[in-house]
């Protein structure tokens, strides 16, 4: 491993994060959600510290087999359902359960040859209009699915798309609520914000993702600095060159960043070929010699540039960390305008993982 950039995941923090979950809703089972390769994290690599989970939720048909080959026996929610109707014996064969979100996935699962019934997660939309049934129709869906021998244990599913607000949950808990009316079902409503701030929204099962990574549903740090959730991921590299900038002396391509005095910058072996964010602009934080600073001009696709003046002994070899403990990833993605799920699930495949 000659390049020094390079990514370490901390297991035990992972396990930390699920029992500050399992607090936060006390009465609920839980989802642990693991999609996008376990938000960046690798799910091959980390599932094993989420063990202590009561289920796991993706996406890929090929990540619920992998847990299934690794030796999860519990259940295995589809986020998605099935994309095409041909992938029903897979489901069936690997006991998977599924959502149902469209007329086309009922009529699958009413034509379809399967060993025993699926368990299903009907998707009711609440307001966020991707997927799901509109919510007078769910009654109609669920007493037609509710026939099928195909369909085993039944549990109403919805999303919120503004739960990290204070009045976020209650326009679309109004439409769930008048939808479910008269039906004695199992729930499965909060993701990681209204499993973290609504807990009139927990149910039956929750359905963390992000808190699970130790970053914010809200994209703001602060938000949740009190929780006791730790970032799993650390984005690390190491000062690999230095250059002393006279008034004038630009950085990077571009030129977008103008020195207004003599100033030394060091030169970071990490770029966007790395998953750092191209759009983070000059000042956002990094961690060096164990002191904040910020970046200067536009990162390169294998470089970056810092600002080594709150630093003056840091030189080559100095250790930098661009997210992590010390620089939370919702602070650059903040100063990116985006969001810590992009930047971690952006991890490049050529950085190398440490596991902790």
């Amino acid at each position: 491993m000659s390049r020094p950039v390079l990514a370490q995941m901390d297991l035990q923090a992972l396990k930390d994060n699920l029992q500050i979950v399992r607090r936060a809703a006390p009465a609920s089972r839980v989802w642990t959600v693991v999609k996008a390769n376990a938000y960046g994290h690798g799910l091959d690599r980390i599932w094993s510290a989420l063990s202590a989970t009561d289920g796991f939720a993706l996406l890929n048909l090929e990540e619920a087999i992998l847990l299934r080959e690794r030796g999860w026996k519990g259940p295995i929610l589809m986020l998605e359902g099935f994309f095409h109707s041909d992938e029903l014996p897979l489901f069936d064969k690997y006991r998977l359960t599924t959502s149902v979100h469209s007329n086309w996935q009922v009529k699958a699962l009413q034509n379809a040859k399967l060993h025993a019934p699926l368990d299903i997660y009907l998707k009711m939309n609440s307001g966020m209009n991707r997927l799901g049934f509109q919510p007078e129709r769910v009654h109609s869906v669920w007493q037609q699915l509710r026939a099928l021998k195909n369909v085993g244990e039944m549990t109403l599913m919805a999303h919120f798309a503004d739960a990290e607000k204070t009045e976020g949950i209650v326009e679309p808990m109004k439409r769930i609520e008048q939808a479910a009316e008269g039906l004695a079902c199992p729930r499965s409503l909060s993701n990681s914000a209204a499993t973290l701030w609504h807990p009139e929204a927990h149910f039956d099962w929750v359905r963390p993702g992000i808190i699970l990574y130790g970053a914010s549903p809200s994209g703001q740090w602060q938000d949740i600095a009190n929780s006791g959730l730790k970032p799993v991921m650390t984005l690390r590299s190491e000062i690999i060159g230095v250059q002393t900038l006279k008034a004038g002396d630009t950085v990077g391509y571009g030129s977008r960043y103008r020195a207004s005095g003599e100033q030394r910058i060091g030169i970071v072996a990490g770029g966007y070929a790395d998953g750092y964010p191209r759009v983070a602009p000059s000042g956002t934080p990094v961690w060096v010699d164990g002191v904040r600073t910020g970046t200067v001009g536009t990162a390169s696709m294998d470089m970056l540039a810092i600002d080594l003046t709150p630093c003056p002994h840091a030189g080559i070899g100095t250790p930098v960390e661009l997210w992590g403990n010390e620089v939370k990833v919702d602070d650059v993605a903040a100063a990116a305008g985006t969001v810590g799920y992009e930047l971690l699930t952006a991890l490049a495949p050529r950085v190398p993982i440490v596991v902790v």
